[in-house]
């Protein structure tokens, strides 16, 4: 399937919707094209959350660049993962330079511009009325109780997914016996309470180690609350597409064209997504040869299979790698601010880990139990092998089991607290995928 953006062929797409159902279209050409070009090794992409089609694609071409005068005899196929996961238009496309729209000053743009409101009706049909509400009070921001309280009050009617849902129950990183599936509890406690949290933590990134004497504005928290609530209903959204979407569609290829070699690459959310995929693959499927972590947004504890704050929980995604025949390779940078601050205190606020307190532990350091895949790889899982990303350009990674690889020497850009995590197109990084699934 031939695309005009696209810096490789044969290059097909696979188009999922929100509760993972696939393009049967799109599904059946792959089958049906990847036998006749006699593909022998698919690398299948998935993007992260905060990516239009455009911008996937985009990324897509730039990663896969590199990939066939690095692997001159191998029979490749790629895979463009397409999956419902809004952008906010005033953040950087990954990889890719600011917008004009960025350079514009703030007071001069609304706080919620005509492209993230269009993306937010987009994702969450249905619900117009309720982001209109939303924009219209970040816009005015008016007095900081009971407006808050109401904002805080829409954007939960803007992410609840119905009850008996498929979505419902693939937000959890980590399971707890007895622990009820549901929506964060940061959507459920004192909205000010919240956005001052959010709002410190943003001011802290703007200014890195130094002292700010300023009140954080909750309005600014407000809005960060906001992206983050939608960031909590694409990370279910990435593990439903995972495994009810994903995953059989990978067991449909191995049954059509069992000699292919599947490699699964995720970037943010996208890791979570091909990592849930694991758990929807049918029965005996051993077709996924490798897969690959690009600054993974979910917890560094997912394939744990006892947690070291608390042995009565495990990972979501306990033993899962074992599903995989080669290994589980997670690329990471300390430079993805996006992962080691903001992310860890949303994780705390939605309760990932069920220490969360009522108060949400204003000032409380923020401890391993709440940190990201991308930011220092996989963790507490026996046998998980490290390296530098030098170190596993030049040795031979391991054939099973998980590798966590410190690529803070490539993965680095700032400029945005969004940077370093969209920094991935390197040609070290595609070197690592197909080093990861021994393709050559």
């Amino acid at each position: 399937m031939a695309d005009p953006e696209m810096s490789v062929t044969p290059y097909w797409e696979l188009t999922f919707d929100a509760d993972g159902d696939v393009d049967g279209r799109q599904r059946d050409r792959l089958v049906k094209e990847m036998a006749q070009r006699k593909v022998r090794d698919l690398i299948v992409f998935s993007h992260g959350w905060n990516t239009d089609r455009s911008g996937a694609t985009r990324l897509y071409s730039r990663f896969f660049e590199p990939v066939p005068a690095l692997a001159p005899q191998a029979r490749l196929g790629y895979v463009g993962v397409l999956w419902p996961s809004m952008r906010f238009s005033d953040e950087p496309i990954p990889d890719l330079p600011p917008s004009v729209a960025a350079e514009v000053p703030a007071a001069a743009r609304p706080v919620l511009d005509k492209g993230t409101r269009h993306a937010l009706i987009e994702v969450f049909p249905g619900r117009a009325t309720v982001v209109e509400q939303i924009a219209r009070l970040l816009d005015q921001q008016p007095d900081e109780g009971a407006s808050l309280e109401e904002f805080g009050r829409l954007v939960r009617l803007l992410v609840e997914v119905r009850p008996g849902g498929p979505q419902a129950s693939f937000a959890a990183d980590t399971l707890a016996e007895g622990e009820p599936a549901g929506d964060p509890l940061m959507l459920f406690g004192d909205t000010a309470t919240v956005c001052g949290e959010f709002a410190q933590a943003l001011a802290g990134l703007e200014s890195p180690g130094g002292a700010s004497f300023a009140m954080p504005r909750l309005w600014d928290g407000a809005h960060e609350l906001l992206r983050q609530a939608t960031y909590y209903a694409m990370k279910r959204r990435a593990g439903t597409v995972g495994e009810r979407g994903l995953g059989p569609v990978i067991g449909q290829l191995a049954k059509a064209s069992p000699e292919v070699r599947v490699h699964l690459v995720g970037h943010s959310f996208g890791g979570r997504l091909v990592s849930f995929a694991l758990r929807g693959l049918p029965e005996g499927v051993r077709a996924v040869k490798s897969v690959t972590l690009l600054q993974g947004a979910f917890s560094h504890y997912a394939f744990a299979a006892r947690l070291p704050h608390d042995p009565r929980a495990s990972g979501a995604l306990n033993g899962r790698q074992n599903r995989i025949d080669g290994p589980l390779v997670c690329c990471y940078s300390r430079f993805d601010s996006a992962l080691g601050t903001i992310y860890p205190l949303a994780s705390r606020m939605a309760n990932d880990s069920r220490t969360v307190t009522a108060d949400f532990g204003i000032g409380r350091k923020l401890g391993p139990e709440w940190g990201a895949m991308g930011h220092d790889g996989v963790q507490a899982v026996a046998g998980t092998r490290a390296f530098t990303l030098a170190e596993a350009l030049k040795a031979k990674l391991p054939a099973t089991g998980c590798v966590n690889i410190d690529a803070a020497s490539v993965v680095k850009r700032g400029g945005s607290p969004s940077g370093a995590h969209s920094d991935i197109c390197h040609r070290e990084l595609a070197q690592v995928v197909l080093a990861a699934g021994r393709v050559r």
